[in-house]
C-alpha cells in the first residue's frame, strides 16, 4: 500500500468531502464528513484507536484537494 490508509477527498460543491479507508486490500467509502467530529465518528466505527489523535498525522490521513479540516468547497 502507498500513502495514508484514510483519505479525505476534495469537498464537493454540494457539501463536505467523501471519506474513504483502505483496509482488507480495498478502498471503502465511509461517508461524507461535514466536520472533524464526523470524521472521528467514521474512524472510530472502523476501529481506529485514538481517532482524534491521528487527524493531522500524514501517515494516517491524507487530505486531498483542499486544506486539512476544510469541510466545504472554497
Amino acid at each position: 500500500m502507498t500513502g495514508a490508509p484514510i483519505v479525505v477527498h476534495r469537498p464537493s460543491s454540494s457539501g463536505g468531502p467523501r471519506v474513504s479507508v483502505h483496509r482488507h486490500g480495498r478502498d471503502e467509502i465511509l461517508g461524507t464528513a461535514y466536520s472533524d467530529h464526523d470524521l472521528v465518528v467514521f474512524l472510530a466505527a472502523v476501529g481506529v484507536q485514538d481517532p482524534d489523535g491521528i487527524l493531522d498525522d500524514g501517515g494516517w490521513v491524507e487530505w486531498r484537494g483542499g486544506r486539512a479540516h476544510q469541510w466545504s468547497a472554497a
